[in-house]
């Protein structure tokens, strides 16, 4: 029997070579690295380091990918169970090209730019706003960076997201709630954007300014995009955006699907693009925001921006709308819950 059953192993073995083909037959075999999600692949990105890495991200599989500068480090990221990707240019090298250019003159309205792990280069946009002489002088300027930049143009202009309308009211505007946070004394609070903390000292629930929601705490615009507002009412302000629960607070990766939720556009979804990113409205300059394909309007300003349970960002502002899309930045949520001391919930 046991000649018999070797005699066909090695006749089925036979054939699969004659195919071309390989067989996987019920020899012990070495078990594979369990794939890497996005947190982890951020965290061995960082691990190794800004001269060997170039940060990670998403692919559109939904691989965790890894971009590397060298074998060594392709083999530990393998080995990790992610995506090794290699690339020219390290992390150090694109970081040290962004913070070149938040130093320079080209920090004009309507420009924009961040470190994309998927291209390998830093990505600089400019809105309809930039032309003529300006766009002259952006192109002139990023001459110097050879193909470590690559130049993009965005529809529309890039701008605070504030309108009037419902949601949260302060002064003459209208904005939107982000996330309901407390203090470890029990003291509750909502975030949102620091464009619309400067507006009003006060908030209400409705446009008429009978309803009062809470007095304004803090407020941080331009250089951030972030406030924070004291409940001074006892209206009911549960740790949900809508009906999601929200239980943490993180960093989202390059590639992963969001939420946005606003008070003009109810909820949206798209990808992050890019993590710290540099911004220039015509109001100031707001640093290490997220670069989203996620749309938003007028008045969306200061919505939470999220996935399952836990909070990324509240919506800052950008370009576009939810009929033609566009590119929305957000300030990450984990600044102001540091900076105030306050956790979601």
């Amino acid at each position: 029997m046991r000649t018999t059953r070797t005699v066909l192993r090695r006749l089925i073995a036979g054939a699969a070579a004659s195919l071309g083909v390989a067989l996987t037959l019920s020899a012990p075999q070495a078990h594979a690295a369990t794939p890497a999600g996005p947190a982890a692949a951020a965290k061995l990105a960082a691990a190794l380091g800004g001269s060997h890495t170039a940060g990670s991200y998403v692919d559109r599989s939904g691989r965790s990918v890894v971009a590397v500068t060298d074998a060594a480090s392709a083999a530990k990221v393998r080995a990790a169970g992610a995506e090794p990707r290699l690339v020219t240019r390290s992390g150090a090298r694109l970081a040290s090209v962004k913070r070149s250019l938040d130093a320079s003159s080209l920090r004009i309205p309507g420009t924009s730019w961040s470190v994309d792990p998927v291209t390998n280069q830093v990505l600089v946009t400019v809105d309809s706003t930039v032309t003529g002489a300006k766009l002259a002088k952006v192109r002139s300027g990023l001459a110097r960076y050879g193909s470590a930049v690559h130049l993009t143009h965005a529809a529309g202009v890039f701008r605070p997201t504030i309108s009037g309308g419902d949601a949260i009211y302060g002064g003459q505007y209208r904005c939107s709630l982000g996330f309901n946070v407390r203090s470890s004394s029990g003291t509750y609070y909502f975030l949102t954007a620091g464009h619309c903390g400067n507006i009003a000292s006060t908030w209400y629930a409705n446009a008429a300014h009978t309803s009062v929601l809470g007095t304004r705490s803090g407020t941080s615009f331009p250089g951030n995009d972030y406030a924070i507002v004291r409940y001074t009412s006892s209206v009911s302000h549960p740790g949900t955006v809508g009906s999601q629960d929200i239980t943490r607070a993180g960093t989202p990766t390059v590639g992963q699907t969001v939420r946005r939720r606003g008070s003009t556009t109810g909820i949206h979804s798209g990808r992050v693009t890019a993590l710290n990113a540099t911004v220039t409205y015509p109001e100031g300059t707001v640093r290490g925001l997220i670069r989203t394909t996620v749309c938003a309007e007028g008045g969306d300003s200061g919505g939470p921006l999220y996935s399952s349970t836990t909070a990324y960002g509240l919506t800052s502002g950008g370009s576009g709308n939810c009929t033609t899309g566009g590119t929305t930045f957000f300030q990450p949520v984990t600044e102001p819950l540091g900076v105030y001391h306050v956790s979601v919930y």
